[in-house]
């Protein structure tokens, strides 16, 4: 074989071997014999074998679950609370150099910060104000990664798990609490009617025709039954002069 030809094939093998493709979701850190040498940005890159090294990190939103956690409340109520967080890498360089593994850092900081926070806030809270545990657990987090080129968009309690008496307790509360609605709704109900009934009433002794008026409408009600007889033990032409003697 011509030595030419082998030669020929040793460069170009070596020269597709430094052939690294960076896709636009993503970065690569390069290393010299182990040294952090530059941040390569996304397209068609070469790198010199054996010498050189890359890394490539993810800078798309990534989601990690958090896991359930036991957690006393305030108000000594136990519950477990789980969470999902969703993060972005800023500094692909920090991210890589300043951390092991980001992901399980990430993972175990937000469950301690749940628990923190869970921990110092009243049950009513943690299920009234989700938004506002998730806001307190993300600025926690948010503070501790920041040195790592790590930005903390969001935390969201995905899920509150009590205990059955509690369940029960609740539930019996939320009745009562229904039951105490219903009484205040009738009973402003009655008041209304009441005071509309003495409304009328005052109305119908301003006016003898008035009496006469409900009078006549009270007969057509009765009369449409047509299984009734009435009876007037008085001439309806007294009721005018009644009303008047009563003035």
């Amino acid at each position: 074989m011509n030595p030419q030809w082998i030669i020929a094939g040793i460069i170009l093998a070596f020269l597709l071997a430094g052939i690294r493709v960076v896709f636009e979701y993503k970065r690569a850190i390069k290393f010299r014999f182990g040294k952090f040498s530059k941040v390569l940005q996304p397209g068609f890159r070469w790198i010199i074998p054996v010498v050189d090294s890359v890394q490539f990190v993810d800078i798309r939103v990534i989601t990690i679950n958090v896991l359930s956690q036991e957690v006393m409340t305030a108000d000594n109520v136990p519950c477990r609370v789980d969470g999902v967080l969703f993060f972005r890498i800023k500094d692909a360089k920090k991210a890589v150099l300043e951390v092991e593994d980001y992901n399980y850092a990430i993972t175990l900081l937000a469950q301690s910060a749940l628990r923190d926070v869970c921990g110092k806030a009243e049950l009513d809270t943690i299920l009234t104000k989700r938004e506002e545990v998730g806001k307190n657990i993300r600025q926690i987090v948010d503070a501790e990664t920041e040195e790592w080129g790590i930005a903390i968009l969001d935390v969201k309690i995905k899920d509150i798990e009590l205990p059955e008496n509690m369940k029960r307790s609740m539930a019996h509360q939320a009745e009562a609490e229904r039951s105490r609605r219903a009484r205040v709704i009738l009973a402003l109900a009655e008041e209304q009617a009441a005071a509309k009934l003495l409304e009328a009433g005052r109305l119908i002794d301003q006016s003898p025709s008035a009496i006469k008026l409900r009078l006549y409408q009270t007969l057509g009600d009765i009369a449409a039954e047509k299984n009734s007889t009435i009876v007037f033990p008085f001439p309806e032409e007294a009721l005018p002069k009644a009303g008047k003697a009563e003035k």
